[in-house]
């Protein structure tokens, strides 16, 4: 059963990692490198990234890249959020200011990102993890948030 889960594991982040917008955030000797490049938007994406850290304190290695892993999707999440705050919409208000006046825009928004999809998993030596978040501008449009081009 260990085997099963670990291929379907290994499979699932190999798959996010094939459809990444950039390669290359933790080095070939498993520390994070030192600079990267965001790609922020695209044509049809917004990406965000995010860092965990692991609890060093637990002796399962696998329950450190799970807790360090959720911690990045959490990291990763908080920064897309911040990103679309500054964004325009239509009639030039930003989402911050939307936001203030509307809590249905507030819920949306926060509804959007929780189902962004992750597209890469990347650990560190120390099971620490990155993440790149990937959002559709058509999940933002179908949620009602039309921002200026």
């Amino acid at each position: 059963m260990k085997k099963i889960w670990f291929a379907v594991l290994a499979a699932f982040v190999v798959a996010g990692c094939s459809s990444a917008p950039d390669k290359g955030t933790v080095s070939g000797s498993g520390e994070v490198e030192r600079e990267w490049v965001e790609e922020g938007v695209t044509k049809n994406y917004v990406f965000a990234r995010g860092m965990g850290a692991a609890d060093q304190a637990l002796d399962n290695k696998t329950q450190r890249m799970a807790t360090s892993r959720n911690a990045s999707i959490v990291s990763a999440q908080y920064n897309m959020l911040s990103f679309l705050k500054g964004v325009n919409l239509e009639g030039g208000v930003t989402v911050e200011k939307a936001i203030e006046t509307d809590s249905v825009l507030a819920t949306k928004i926060n509804e959007v990102i929780k189902g962004a999809q992750v597209v890469r998993t990347e650990w560190t030596n120390d099971d620490g993890c990155v993440v790149i978040l990937r959002l559709s501008k058509k999940a933002l449009k179908a949620a009602g948030i039309k921002l200026a081009e």
